[in-house]
Parts: structure tokens; C-alpha cells; sequence
């Protein structure tokens, strides 16, 4: 599923995410969604999320609930 529309992703989730620091390799880091930090409805570069292990990043994929 899309990472960009807000509503695709749920708290529980288990998503793929790309790090801040990650973003020029686009290595994936994988976790369960614990807060969704961005507002917007959409964001062309993924919906920015917390995993339940503090690590902060935008959604690329959404691997299911």
C-alpha cells in the first residue's frame, strides 16, 4: 500500500521506513508504527511516522496491520 496518504496507516501497522540518515541510500529500516507524526493528508516523500522503538522516518511501504 501507499506510504503518501495518511490514512493508509494505522498505529500497530508494521511498515518499512526510510531514516532521516538513510534517505540518500534509501535503506529500509522495518517496525511497528507507535505515532503518526505528520498532519497532512498526504506528503509526496511518505507520511512521516515513530516505530514503537523511537526511531523516527517517512512510510515507503505498508506491509500490513
Amino acid at each position: 500500500m501507499d506510504g503518501k496518504k495518511r490514512s493508509n496507516i494505522k498505529i500497530g501497522s508494521e511498515v518499512n521506513i526510510v531514516l532521516k540518515n538513510d534517505q540518500r541510500t534509501g535503506k529500509l529500516t522495518n517496525g511497528i508504527v507507535a505515532r503518526l507524526l505528520t498532519n497532512s493528508a498526504n506528503h509526496p516523500h511518505g507520511i512521516k511516522v515513530m516505530l514503537a522503538d523511537g526511531q523516527v522516518g517517512r512510510v515507503q511501504q505498508i506491509i500490513g496491520e
